[in-house]
């Protein structure tokens, strides 16, 4: 390896947390985030000549590689078998402790699922304006477009994105102390205090995409989503499936176990005005490869079935 292309490896490998930041964001896909950064060292080794800014450049590529993939995969979910969510993240590789708030609220399954009404562009100039604090001359120059039509899909994106937004979100210490009480009331099996934790609306959503066992419809209400999670809670504890609290997508969440330690799925809570608005479940094994070895959804519920057989005896 000559001096050049140990500069660009390591150019490259200062940058590649930000690069799958910022194309987990536009994409909600931590396999194509992935794949899109693998893509654009691919760029980067075989081109000639040396950028003023190997960051700007890098993000410009992965930015455009990100687009391309969002628009064929757009097709793809809208073929999607039941709800579709993002792959969870449990962690950002990406840190910058001056904008540590704004990462972990736009990573999160609420902001994530909002980013999802926005077209391409628009999406791609909030992440990197909004979240990333590009200029609009690096923002334009990574989509393709004017800095005077940036400026405006940058508008359009950020109208969006307020209104779709709950008035007042908790802040990280009340939703970990929410949180807490949250898992403690599962693992008992309390469905007074579930009810009590959960808002008037919380909705119970899952993704399976049709490879594992999966909710028919979202669950709405806090008398049916707190009776089903008692219920659920049980079932899987009778099969010493266990449950990791642990912060998914920026959020307060937990990652499900079988026996042999395999994934079995994650949950996601997001919190308005002190209470837990919305679950997001995640079993598609598809979707949570990347955090290990993953557990057979459907050979869990024949387990849980039998379970409950012989508890009837």
């Amino acid at each position: 390896m000559n001096q050049r292309d140990a500069e660009k490896t390591e150019e490259f490998q200062e940058l590649r947390p930000l690069l799958f930041s910022i194309s987990y964001r536009i994409l909600g896909s931590v396999s194509e985030a992935e794949d899109a950064v693998q893509e654009t060292w691919l760029r980067y080794a075989a081109s000639s000549t040396r950028p003023v800014s190997p960051k700007a450049f890098l993000s410009a590529t992965v930015t455009r590689i990100s687009i391309d993939v969002l628009r064929s995969a757009r097709v793809r979910r809208e073929e999607y078998v039941g709800q579709w969510l993002p792959e969870p993240l449990l962690s950002d590789p990406y840190e910058d402790p001056e904008r540590a708030a704004e990462l972990a609220d736009s990573v999160s399954m609420a902001a994530l699922l909002l980013l999802e009404r926005l077209s391409p562009l628009e999406r791609a100039v909030f992440v990197l304006r909004e979240v990333f604090a590009f200029g609009f001359p690096d923002v334009a120059a990574a989509v393709g477009r004017s800095e005077a039509a940036c400026r405006q899909l940058a508008v359009r994106a950020r109208k969006h994105m307020q209104e779709g937004r709950p008035r007042y979100e908790a802040d990280r210490a009340e939703r970990e102390e929410l949180a807490a009480r949250f898992f403690q009331a599962l693992r008992e099996g309390e469905v007074e205090e579930l009810r009590e934790l959960l808002s008037a609306d919380a909705q119970l959503v899952g993704d399976g995409g049709g490879k594992a066992p999966q909710l028919a419809r979202v669950i709405v209400g806090a008398d049916k989503v707190s009776r089903l999670l008692a219920s659920y809670i049980g079932a899987l504890d009778s099969i010493a499936v266990t449950l990791e609290t642990h912060e998914v997508n920026g959020r307060p969440g937990a990652v499900f176990r079988d026996r042999d330690g395999k994934v079995l799925t994650t949950w996601t809570l997001d919190m308005v005005d002190g209470h837990v608005r919305s679950i997001h479940t995640v079993v598609n094994p598809e979707k949570l490869g990347h955090l290990g070895p993953v557990a057979d959804g459907w050979a869990i519920a024949e387990e849980v079935k039998r379970a409950r057989r012989a508890a009837r005896g």
